[in-house]
């Protein structure tokens, strides 16, 4: 049997000799995009398990790996002990496959479907064209049943999601076996070298995975209507946050061109306030003609209170100078101003809606309770962890399942004696962003996550680098909860942490809002009795952080 050398981490502890569960071990968005930084490592420490990602074949080995990131490459050692098969043959506990009256593998395009059909215990293959409408795939789909007797059929397709599924998925004789399409891509290329392609040579190849390989692929399972609905939403929201984002950054870049002191005047250009000003008065020409009472009106009307930012943004408006006096950008400038700034209202409108269906839909979900507790979660992140992980609880057997699913842990690639750590690229891009975003925001409430984030970059990690190891620590406890259907509970996981000497057990005593003024600390200082080995704290900057450090002698 050939065996990949290509491995992912197991988290997993033993029990009675054999791989237990996995033992527990969200707040608005950030405005930024979550790049995608690599370098990952692993520490050892107690007992796991190597799972090859496109193979059955179970390592277990004698030694524990946690997620260390950017770590420096280390001897593993690494005993093993036994090797367990998770195939239908050689575990007995596994249930029989269901049986199938045919198999359908469907290469999708645009305009016209290839397929390519094949009955059990037959060798051959049926070839055809589908036409991409709703009426011919109806139409297709009758005829599989009527000429099977309305018994399953599997079909294989380049999809997870998108039109084709939305179609074929009404139809309960048709069970849907999605394929990405590297592997595929990868097949093909094991059989044709010279890059030859063609859709009906990929129905068939698409086919033969599906036949010869489909232990090792997973049916489509769709989740409950409220999950899939809350998924759909959360997605689309995020895709209006971006656009936002991008027509704020082009009329940004148009400001800086024809009217740079909005820039320096008001902190945000998509807010209602510079939306309505730059509406109204679009130059600064214009704007200067207006009447300080006309523009303290203004400003009041948009909830401006503070009478002293006023006089000074009517007195910086007083001595601006415009940025140019061509004629052609003027005027250009003027229009774009007009034009992005529509845009960005809708925009903008639509996603206060889309926040208000999130939240009836998310408050209703029977998994709210458990991802509302969790530290850092708000009325935007709980809800995309609800539609990341769902009501399936068989969807993961295990916290590793969730990490590589959500592209979090990272992939170790060993040949000889090279070895390289690197980041999961092959992952959902927003599955990955929301863990990355809940772990960064729960540092402002939970100590030891705060603390565990600090001792990562304290050893020269990136912040995106301890973000996602601190995030790979939370998935654990977000896994247990949610199998457990227990919401998160800050203390028990402390004790936990606490009975196994961890450093982050006892937390770190959280900074007030606004750090004590010199005269409040001296006279705290002065209120406490004098001892003979006083210890003289400070509030230190560490990360953007403040913590408490003992002044040096």
């Amino acid at each position: 049997m050939e065996i990949e050398t290509r491995f992912t981490s197991c988290l997993r502890h033993y029990s009675n000799g054999s791989l237990g569960g996995e033992q527990a071990s969200r707040c608005f968005e950030s405005r930024f995009q979550t790049p995608d930084v690599s370098s990952e490592s692993f520490e050892q420490r107690d007992a796991l398990c190597f799972q090859n990602e496109s193979s059955d074949v179970v390592w277990s080995l004698t030694t524990r790996l946690y997620y260390k990131a950017f770590a420096e490459a280390k001897p593993c050692l690494l005993l093993y002990t036994r090797m367990e098969w998770k195939g239908e043959t050689m575990n007995p506990s596994t249930p029989s496959p269901m049986e199938f009256a045919a198999f359908v593998a469907l290469d999708w395009a645009d305009q016209k479907h290839a397929w390519a059909l094949r009955s059990p215990g037959q060798r051959r293959v049926q070839h055809g064209e589908l036409e991409n409408t709703p009426e011919a795939m109806e139409v297709w789909a009758s005829e599989l049943e009527q000429r099977f007797g309305g018994q399953p059929v599997a079909v294989a397709l380049e999809q997870p999601r998108g039109a084709v599924v939305a179609v074929l998925s009404k139809y309960a004789h048709l069970v849907l076996f999605p394929v990405h399409p590297n592997t595929l891509a990868h097949y093909r290329q094991s059989f044709y070298p010279s890059g030859a392609k063609s859709d009906p040579s990929d129905a068939e190849l698409l086919l033969e995975l599906l036949v010869q390989h489909r232990d090792r692929l997973r049916p489509l399972k769709p989740d409950t209507v409220e999950t899939r609905l809350l998924q759909f939403l959360v997605e689309d929201r995020r895709r209006l946050v971006d656009d936002r984002t991008r027509y704020s950054n082009r009329l940004t870049a148009c400001l800086k061109q024809v009217f740079p002191q909005v820039l320096q005047w008001f902190d945000e250009v998509s807010s209602p306030l510079v939306g309505d000003l730059l509406e109204r008065w679009p130059s600064l020409t214009e704007l200067q003609r207006a009447r300080p009472d006309t523009l303290r009106h203004f400003f009041q009307q948009h909830n401006c209170r503070d009478q002293a930012r006023i006089e000074q943004r009517l007195g910086a408006l007083a001595l601006a100078v415009p940025a140019t006096h061509d004629p052609a950008l003027l005027e250009a400038g003027a229009l774009a101003i007009r034009s992005l700034v529509p845009l960005i209202v809708e925009l903008r409108e639509a996603i206060a809606r889309y926040e208000e269906r999130i939240e009836e839909v998310a408050q209703a979900h029977p998994e709210f309770s458990i991802m509302d507790s969790f530290p850092g979660a708000g009325p935007v992140l709980a809800p995309r962890l609800i539609a990341a992980l769902g009501t399936d609880r068989s969807r993961f057997q295990s916290a590793q399942e969730l990490q590589c699913y959500t592209g979090i842990a990272p992939v170790l690639e060993a040949s000889g004696q090279q070895r390289w750590v690197h980041c999961r690229w092959a992952c959902p891009k927003f599955v990955r962003q929301t863990i990355h975003e809940w772990a960064q925001h729960s540092m402002a409430k939970c100590d030891w996550a705060r603390e565990y984030y600090q001792a990562q970059r304290s050893r020269g990690k990136s912040h995106h680098t301890a973000v996602r190891a601190l995030g790979f620590k939370w998935l654990r406890v977000l896994f247990r909860c949610w199998q457990d259907r227990t919401p998160y509970q800050e203390q028990i996981y402390l004790e936990a942490l606490a009975r196994h000497a961890s450093r982050y057990a006892a937390g770190a005593a959280r900074p007030p809002a606004h750090p004590p003024t010199p005269e409040a600390a001296a006279a705290a200082s002065a209120a406490q009795p004098a001892t003979a080995s006083a210890v003289q704290l400070q509030w230190e900057s560490v990360a953007g952080f403040l913590k408490l450090g003992v002044v040096s002698p």
